[in-house]
């Protein structure tokens, strides 16, 4: 068997592990994400919602360098962090390097040689579900920032910016606060129907008949 590329996000990682899968294995880092939407426009569709990505910047060489790897290797495993973020770099990751969606992608909790060659037994493939709430919380902060906040810093008066927690968090408190400011207080009567003799019997009238819905008496 030849030698198997792992692909690890970050550079101190890929020197432990390398250290421990020994020279049958070369373990490389993405360094984070390799590819994201372009930083001087939307890139995402408002009709569809479908991003557009680019390779970011200062990762040109870096993936042309991965592409050269794989291309040499016998095999390539992503072995990203285990998280939503991790899933969506071995994602991007499969696509710039030109992989088949049958990539190996591999999990861990511990960087211990037991762990890695564990996972690297029970490896999977990219999780699509990981992948696409990854997506969905990136187009959101694109659409609300790209957005909102440009009206924001123009009405503040300085550079601010809006994210998409924050913001309807805001939404909810102003509109709450909004409410409040409307509301008119006055008093109203209510009527309870109790019959001598019977403490445990009482009844509300039906005001339906008589006052507009969300009135009162």
């Amino acid at each position: 068997m030849g030698q198997v590329l792992v692909i690890v996000e970050s550079p101190e990682k890929s020197k432990k592990i390398q250290s421990l899968l020994g020279s049958d294995y070369l373990v490389k880092a993405s360094v984070g994400h390799v590819r994201d939407l372009p930083k001087k426009e939307m890139g995402v569709d408002e009709s569809t919602l479908k991003p557009s990505y680019v390779i970011s910047d200062t990762k040109h060489k870096l993936v042309a360098n991965l592409r050269r790897l794989a291309k040499l290797s016998d095999d390539v495993i992503l072995a990203t962090d285990a998280d939503r973020e991790g899933e969506a770099i071995a994602w991007h990751l499969k696509n710039v390097l030109n992989l088949t969606d049958q990539v190996r992608r591999v999990s861990y909790r511990e960087i211990t040689e037991s762990a890695i060659r564990l996972a690297i037994e029970r490896a999977g493939t990219i999780d699509l579900n990981l992948v696409a709430a990854q997506e969905a919380r990136r187009v959101l902060d694109r659409l609300i920032g790209y957005t909102i906040s440009p009206a924001l810093s123009k009405r503040a008066g300085l550079t601010l910016s809006a994210g998409r927690v924050q913001s309807v968090a805001v939404g909810f408190v102003v509109n709450r606060e909004r409410a409040i400011t409307r509301f008119k207080s006055r008093a109203y009567q209510t009527l309870t129907l109790r019959l001598a003799g019977h403490p445990n019997i009482k009844a509300t009238p039906n005001l339906k008949p008589f006052v507009s819905e969300n009135e009162k008496l």
